[in-house]
Formats: C-alpha cells, sequence, structure tokens
C-alpha cells in the first residue's frame, strides 16, 4: 500500500513556472514507476508524463514537453513536477500516480496502481 499526497499547486500566470511535490508512504518508493496526470476543466484525467523506477527513463506527453521535468528522490520517497512556460490551457488538478509496472522509453501509458488526491493548478492569461 503506499499513500501519495501531492502538494505545491498554485494560481500562477502564463510563463511562470511552478513544482509540484508527490511524498509517499512506504519503505518500496524506489520500486514504483512514478507518473503525473492532470485533469482540466470539462476534460477526462489525461497522461502528463512518467519516470521510471530509478529516475534514468523520463517521457512526457507533447503537450508538456520541453516545459516540464519530472525528478525523483528515492532517498526522501518524493517525486516532483517542474513546470516551466505555463499557459493557461495547462489549468487542471495535477495528480501524482505510482504503478508497480516497470515503465519502458517511449510508452507515454501508465497503468496506476496508487492515486494522490490531487493539487489545483491554475495558469491565468
Amino acid at each position: 500500500q503506499v499513500e501519495l499526497v501531492e502538494s505545491g499547486g498554485a494560481l500562477v500566470q502564463a510563463g511562470g513556472s511552478l513544482r509540484l511535490s508527490c511524498a509517499a508512504s512506504g519503505r518500496t518508493f524506489s520500486s514504483y514507476t512514478m507518473g503525473w496526470f492532470r485533469q482540466g476543466p470539462g476534460k477526462e484525467r489525461e497522461f502528463v508524463g512518467a519516470i521510471s523506477r530509478s529516475g534514468s527513463i523520463t517521457d512526457y506527453t507533447a503537450s508538456v514537453k520541453g516545459r516540464f521535468t519530472i525528478s525523483r528522490d528515492n532517498a526522501k520517497n518524493t517525486v516532483f513536477l517542474q513546470m516551466n512556460s505555463l499557459k493557461p490551457e495547462d489549468t487542471a488538478v495535477y495528480y501524482c500516480a505510482a504503478s508497480v509496472d516497470r515503465y519502458y522509453a517511449g510508452t507515454r501509458y501508465l497503468r496506476v496502481d496508487y492515486w494522490g488526491q490531487g493539487t489545483q493548478v491554475i495558469v491565468s492569461s
């Protein structure tokens, strides 16, 4: 069982930056592929990006590639989402996710075993 708690969501102007954090409980954090998803107003939840267990592989959906960066600190059971050059269309609730599946580069898909509660990001124009 893994509990995920996101933080860092806020209201930010277009062009600005935010860093989301996701703290995980448990002693086996490094055995999980971690991911970020988001759900905008009136939209379905979508994959944003993922990071492999060791952190050696990261993948992103096309709309955020080059602007967002996922990283993890396995010693601190935390995964991060650095978001730069934010756009109004990035407005969404952002969810942290954990998967027991191994992640392969280029997959851009994650079967999720555990979800966080979400953190709101609002980007004003």
